[in-house]
């Protein structure tokens, strides 16, 4: 991209929060717009500014998509997020010189990536984990007269603490994942006696401490190197071969097997996305998803044990290797793998629009037709059971394309209606559920009538049912036809 250098960000935050930003398409705008930032949120600190255009997600290339699909992307992405943006201008500077966003762009052309505002070249906390001995932990903590926090002192080398990568004057920031940088000294002390034989620390030196403090970011372990911890998650970058990918996922989403994996290993991410939380068809579905290559996160059970301990995410080791990562690119299958017979391959699914005729009844059509003010897109909401759309095959979350044989995808929704509105009693709608519809414009794929695939139910009088009003809200307006 001549003249035009993407910054790389990436973005952490805890179970729960935010990455604190708001991400837009405006009418008459073009791009995924960066709005809303949240003073002092991950986004603020990373140096995210309001109006950038994000133009890949996970190095996915995503001006030419949806928004909807663009905001999954970031929402499935887990605890972590790499953005390629750029700022207003240059954005406009790519567009009017018909610059291709979408052109691979070597590292080194990239601005540093920063992680919450702080530079991969940025100073790091550190996670010690540490397994008491016969003689204990092999350090003490003392409290400076006048100074926050806490210090480790007295670390006898080649002691439990010393080889774990603790050293004194390491300002102690957590315990097992809870700040304690506000404790009393008795009270931190309690804490590492709670902990029994094990315990996780996140600690900052002195300099670590003060870098952050003069920028205002709060220390925390998105921010720590894992490379002390004594388990480290692995990374199996794979290609698929003729066999598949050579492994079997069983009906437990925590274990894969083989193919250079351990059996019971918990699988974390598949190509950075957190799976852990996710049923077993849906990790089969994400793996199926990403083509010839696959990325696969995994711990066996003491690594697991050792993170949850320590209150953080095995991701947080997949981003700091992440760097190197992204230079493969074309990474080598691991050697150490043995192939052994794929699952079968599922049979394709078929992405089609259908098309649903139907008459009005005196209770109307019987469903919502949804749309976010401002923003083109309308889809089915609220079908009435047994009413003339379910009869006729419409489902809830189906995209509305075509109108009577007009398309609408680019009309507002006050237009949609009034096309509706004005058929009279008879209705035709050519519509697609949201994954044949992302698939088919990610393809290319025109959406058009196919009279052979129609979806046309015979139309019956039924009762009639309540009817529902127009309304609207200052984000989305919805009608009841």
């Amino acid at each position: 991209m001549a003249g035009v250098k993407p910054r790389v960000i990436s973005l952490s935050k805890r179970e729960g929060q935010s990455y604190g930003f708001y991400l837009r398409v405006e009418e008459g705008i073009e791009g995924h717009l960066v709005r809303a930032l949240e003073m002092g949120g991950s986004a603020e600190l990373a140096g995210l500014k309001d109006g950038d255009r994000i133009i890949r997600v996970n190095g996915i290339f995503v001006d030419n998509l949806e928004h909807l699909q663009v905001a999954d992307l970031v929402k499935k992405s887990g605890l972590t997020v790499t953005f390629h943006v750029l700022e207003e201008e240059a954005y406009k500077h790519a567009k009017s010189n018909n610059i291709n966003l979408a052109e691979p762009q070597s590292t080194s052309a990239l601005t540093q990536p920063t992680m919450n505002g702080v530079s991969a070249s940025g100073p790091k906390l550190k996670l010690c984990f540490l397994q008491k001995s016969s003689s204990g932990f092999g350090f003490s903590i003392k409290s400076l007269k006048g100074e926050e926090g806490k210090v480790m002192m007295d670390v006898i080398a080649g002691s439990i603490a010393g080889t774990a990568g603790v050293k004194a004057g390491d300002r102690l920031v957590e315990i097992n994942g809870e700040n304690v940088e506000a404790s009393t000294h008795d009270q931190t002390v309690e804490k590492v006696k709670a902990a029994g034989n094990s315990v996780m620390l996140l600690l900052a030196d002195e300099d670590t401490e003060k870098y952050y403090k003069n920028k205002r970011i709060a220390l925390r372990s998105e921010l720590a190197t894992t490379r002390y911890l004594p388990l480290k998650p692995r990374i199996a970058d794979m290609t698929r071969g003729a066999d598949g990918y050579g492994f079997f996922l069983k009906a437990d989403p925590k274990t894969p097997e083989k193919a250079g994996l351990k059996e019971m290993d918990q699988l974390v991410a598949v190509d950075g996305e957190e799976v852990i939380r996710c049923t077993h068809d849906q990790v089969v579905d994400k793996i199926r998803q990403v083509g010839n290559r696959c990325c696969l996160l995994v711990v066996d059970a003491e690594t697991d044990k050792m993170y949850t301990m320590g209150g953080i995410s095995p991701l947080i080791y997949w981003e700091e290797m992440r760097s190197s990562l992204l230079q493969t690119s074309n990474p080598e299958p691991e050697h150490n793998a043995t192939p052994v017979p794929a699952m079968p391959e599922p049979v394709e699914k078929v992405y089609e629009p259908k098309l649903c005729r139907m008459e009005k009844t005196a209770a109307g059509y019987g469903f919502h037709l949804n749309g976010i003010q401002g923003v083109y897109g309308q889809y089915i909401k609220d079908v009435v059971k047994g009413g003339a759309a379910d009869r006729a095959g419409l489902k809830d979350d189906d995209i509305v394309v075509e109108v009577n044989g007009v398309n609408i995808e680019q009309s507002t929704h006050e237009e949609a209606v009034n096309l509706i509105r004005s058929s009279g009693h008879t209705l035709e709608l050519l519509v697609a559920e949201k994954d044949a519809y992302d698939y088919m414009k990610s393809k290319g794929i025109a959406m058009t009538k196919m009279p052979d695939k129609e979806n046309i139910q015979p139309v019956q009088p039924r009762a009639r049912t309540p009817s529902v009003s127009s309304t609207s809200s200052s984000g989305s307006e919805d009608v009841r036809l």
